[in-house]
């Protein structure tokens, strides 16, 4: 069984980039939450088949007091069917968490659950493609393109989060280091259509990062990546339509004094809405409701929606978790440490333009980050060399814990 649920759990991380293109509707909901719900089955009966349950990290109990804090919020909130939907929703997102920390075991499943995530950033990355590439598309002179049933900001969002993700993975060999360095371009030619301004940002700021990883492992391949990339900008300057590029060169009067599409309207309403209940909020889920916007709104903004749902003692647990989240990185080595940096610096700038914490990307980066955490400290010379070389061909990784035979 448990190696079974170790397969959910990577299909899991596979189907999260894409999950709103596959939606079968209620009650069942898109692939990534009947893989979770599926997911969860198979783990329970592991857990007691295994007779133990991995003893938790600080990074998990803190999440599971967020979690409780906003289920207690239910008492108070201004908008209890709001927030039953989300204790809900937050129940499928966390889980995700202590799911990756009970069944990742060595660097090589890290690494194997890092590749999952790009090659579906790979699949949302190529139906973004196919939507630009559509008729439809084209006859209605779109400006904006996502995979079917994506936002063009989440899209951007779940892309970005796969290029250090790719980056680490150059380093491999064989079919994983053609997978990091085929997602690269695409993933970049397809944030690039989403013409999502906070996306691009983070795109840039994920790919300098890269840059400077990969110049670290490999100078040479580092400068082929530098020659080719004029050939890249040619190439989307005459594929991308020009109202998508005039879109995305607004970047820089928005951040002048713009009003970031409306943006500051929407946390002025927030922020006057955290101040009528500083402490303990007006209960998750219900920002709509207490910043008094279009039901069709959202908070824009990571810190100030927990704020608004679950008061300053929310936040303050939101927090905490990043500190160790950034603490457990600090902890891992060389080229792994660089690139879950990168990936936190990519997620904290998309917070400031989105609601992160309603993402299952986002609770699957903590247990990735968590998890690194953990093999970086007892596994700290296989940790390294599974990310500067291939790992199956040294043995690291699978030879450094029987993880997923014992009751299979």
């Amino acid at each position: 069984m448990r190696r079974v649920a170790w397969g959910l759990v990577v299909l899991l991380a596979f189907a999260i980039p894409w999950e709103y293109s596959l939606d079968l509707g209620e009650p069942l909901g898109n692939i990534a939450r009947i893989v979770s719900m599926v997911l969860l089955l198979a783990a329970i009966p592991a857990v007691l088949q295994a007779g133990r349950v991995r003893t938790p990290s600080g990074m998990q109990w803190l999440i599971l007091a967020l979690y409780l804090w906003f289920c207690c919020s239910y008492f108070w909130t201004i908008d209890p069917l709001a927030t039953m939907d989300k204790m809900r929703a937050y129940f499928q997102e966390m889980m995700i968490v202590w799911l990756v920390w009970e069944f990742a075991e060595s660097p090589e499943d890290l690494r194997t659950l890092m590749s999952a995530y790009v090659a579906g950033a790979g699949v949302l990355a190529v139906l973004t493609l196919a939507s630009f590439g559509s008729a439809e598309a084209l006859g209605a002179s779109q400006v904006r393109f996502a995979a079917e049933g994506q936002d063009p900001n989440d899209t951007a969002r779940f892309l970005d989060l796969g290029i250090p993700f790719a980056a680490l993975l150059v380093g491999s060999g064989g079919g994983r280091r053609l997978l990091g360095l085929g997602y690269l371009p695409l993933g970049l030619v397809a944030v690039v259509l989403t013409a999502s301004r906070g996306g691009l940002l983070a795109g840039v700021a994920a790919l300098a990062g890269c840059g400077l990883l990969l110049v670290r492992r490999s100078g040479r391949g580092a400068l082929a990546g530098i020659l080719a990339l004029p050939a890249i900008a040619a190439g989307l300057w005459f594929a991308i339509p020009r109202e998508t590029v005039a879109r995305l060169t607004t970047i820089p009067d928005q951040l002048r004094g713009g009003d970031l599409n409306q943006r500051w309207n929407i946390w002025h309403a927030g922020w006057s809405a955290f101040v009528r209940a500083p402490l303990v909020g007006s209960g998750a889920g219900s920002f709509v409701s207490a910043a008094r916007l279009n039901p069709l709104d959202t908070a824009h903004n990571t810190a100030l929606s927990v704020a608004v749902g679950g008061g300053l003692f929310a936040l303050l647990l939101v927090v905490a978790i990043g500190v160790l989240a950034l603490r457990a990185v600090l902890g891992t080595r060389s080229q792994l440490r660089d690139g879950l940096l990168i990936a936190l610096v990519v997620w904290g700038i998309v917070s400031l333009v989105s609601t992160v914490e309603e993402s299952r990307a986002t609770w699957l980066l903590l247990g990735l980050i968590a998890v690194a955490g953990r093999v970086g400290f007892e596994m700290p010379q296989q940790c390294e060399r599974c990310f500067s070389v291939d790992c199956s061909r040294e043995g690291v990784g699978l030879a450094a814990a029987p993880a997923h035979s014992p009751g299979g």
